[in-house]
This record gives C-alpha cells, structure tokens and sequence, in this order.
C-alpha cells in the first residue's frame, strides 16, 4: 500500500494522491506492482527497498554516493499478531502477549523521503493522523528524526507494559505455580531478548548518524536527536533491569517448584512407611505357622494401631511432615 503525505503552508500534513517533491512516500507492505513504482518512478534503489523488506535485517545506514541517497534501517518493537496484548481468556483475565521487532526503512533522497516496512505498524500510522507534533514533510531530517523518537519511545511504553505484567504473573505465582504463568513469563523473557538486541543496534546507527556524515544534521536538530539517543539509552537500561528481574525470578520460582516437589515425596515416603507396618504384622498373622503371640484378631489390630502411632510420632518429631 502506497499513501503519499505532504505538509502544507499551514504546518498541517494533509494525504494527497500523488507524490510531488517535498512529500512523504509510506510504503506498507508494498505489492511488486508498488515496488516496480518506487524504483522507476521515484527512484528509490532496488537494494534499499529490498533491504527495508526483510525481516531479518539488522539496523544499519546506508549511503549511495552515485544516486545520492540515504537508507537507515530501524528496529521498532511489535506486538505479534497472533496473541494481541491484553487478550482475554475465558475467565476474563488479561493475559500477556510475546513482543518482538521488526526493521523499517528510511530512505532520504533528493525531493522525497521514503518509509518501507513489510507490515503495518502504530509508528507510522501516528506520523499520517497527525498525533505526532513538528512533523513535517519538507524538512526531511527533522521528520527523519521525529520518527526515531516515536519508536524510541514505544520502547519504553511496551517496557512498561512488561514490567506491569510480569508483576501480575508474579504475584499469581505466589499463590500457585503453574505453567500457564511460567510460560507467559518465559515468552515476556524472550521479548525482553529481541528488545536488547534491537535497541544495541539501533543505538549503533545513532552513533552514525550523530557523525553527520550520511545525514545532514542542522543546528535545530541536534536537541532532537540527542532527545533520541537519552530516550534509546533510557530504554536499553530498562531492558537490562527487567531481563535481570524477570530472569531471577523464574530462576526463584523454579527451585521453589522443585523445592515443593521434593516435600510432596517426602510426605508420600513417610506415609507409604506408616501404611506398610500393618501390612507387615498382618502378613505374619496370615501364614499357616504356630507359635504366634495372641492368634486373635483383635491383637494383630491393636498391634498395627500402636506401630502406626509411634512410627507417627517418631517422624513427627524428625518434622517428616513439614
């Protein structure tokens, strides 16, 4: 999908059907039709949109002396589709969702700034409505980084967001361990992973872009990048503090299951002792021999009640039962 936006006299970013210099070009999850149109007819490089288009490629700029254009590539953090945040269960709780992130690009080239991603993303969208103060198309450095600090700062809004559920997973635990929780937790540990990852590279290509060498960096736009690097800088600590967090605190929960487990067969040992002496004194009363104390059945069951209760109060003083 192909949505071009431009900034009028006025400050307002209004959509406009087709793109004319000074525009912004937002290319989601663009058809071959689309890309065929963003490389002949715009003059984007085959190898920038093919870049911007994969998953798996890292954070990274980019610059190309001969067509005069820049790409930077951006790590923004995603909640996945398949498990939306704060989806309710069947008991009308909320439950967490994974998070992960996924690479946008960014290419700056004469008239036109570019935004390519593979899927829809919020970042984006909040750039076209208009939620997002001192966008404007023309100055494509400045709108370059405001949009780096949108996501920089989603970071730390989804950051929060699991610190809040990792709390709640936490507190279930204490009442009972299950693996429903443990399982949430994990996939909140794993998000935490793919955050820390992104945000290191996405920190590396500020630090190039800082240099100004492959982005023309203007005296009005240097507290907005450094804005950029605090709010990165800010998220990647966060990251670390709730990794470390969370990653004890599975750890915790563990050796208290294990810890549990272990009292469980405790208990069930000493049981399975108490239960066999009756078994054991009956059994010499049921074979055909003579010479038996009592050979009545009122001795060998006064026997078996007496050998449970000392053998009770013998491992309840041991505490075999705690």
């Amino acid at each position: 999908m192909l949505e071009f936006y431009k900034t009028n006299e006025t400050g307002k970013t209004e959509k406009i059907d087709a793109p004319m210099p000074g525009c912004w070009i937002s290319a989601v999850a663009p058809t071959s039709e689309e890309r065929d149109f963003l490389i002949h007819e715009i003059g984007v490089l085959p190898e920038f949109v093919k870049s911007s288009l994969d998953e798996e490629e890292s954070a990274h700029i980019d610059y190309d002396d001969d067509a005069d254009q820049t790409l930077v590539i951006f790590d923004y953090p995603n909640v996945n589709d398949e498990t939306r945040r704060f989806s309710i269960d069947r008991n009308g709780e909320q439950m967490s969702v994974q998070y992960s992130t996924m690479p946008i690009g960014i290419v700056v080239l004469k008239g036109y700034i570019v935004t390519i991603s593979l899927h829809e993303n919020q970042n984006i969208s909040d750039m076209a409505s208009g939620h997002i103060k001192g966008v404007d198309t023309r100055l494509k450095t400045r709108f370059l980084l405001t949009l780096l600090l949108r996501i920089s700062q989603k970071y730390l809004i989804y950051l929060r967001q699991i610190d809040r559920i990792s709390s709640r997973m936490e507190k279930k635990l204490y009442k009972s361990a299950q693996n429903k929780e443990l399982i949430e937790m994990l996939g909140l540990e794993k998000s935490l992973v793919y955050f820390s990852t992104s945000l290191k590279s996405d920190e590396s290509t500020l630090s190039k872009i800082m240099r100004g060498r492959q982005i023309k960096l203007y005296e009005d736009d240097e507290d907005l990048l450094e804005d950029v690097m605090i709010e990165i800088k800010q998220a990647i600590e966060m990251c670390s503090i709730y990794s470390g967090i969370l990653s004890s605190t599975m750890a915790t929960f563990a050796n208290v299951i294990s810890n549990n487990m272990n009292i469980v067969m405790k208990i069930l040992a000493v049981i399975t002792l108490v239960v066999e002496l009756p078994n054991i004194i009956f059994g010499f009363y049921g074979m055909n021999v003579e010479g038996l104390i009592e050979p009545y059945a009122w001795f060998p069951l006064t026997l078996a009640i007496v050998a449970c209760v000392i053998a009770i109060i013998i491992f309840k003083k041991k505490d075999m039962f705690d």
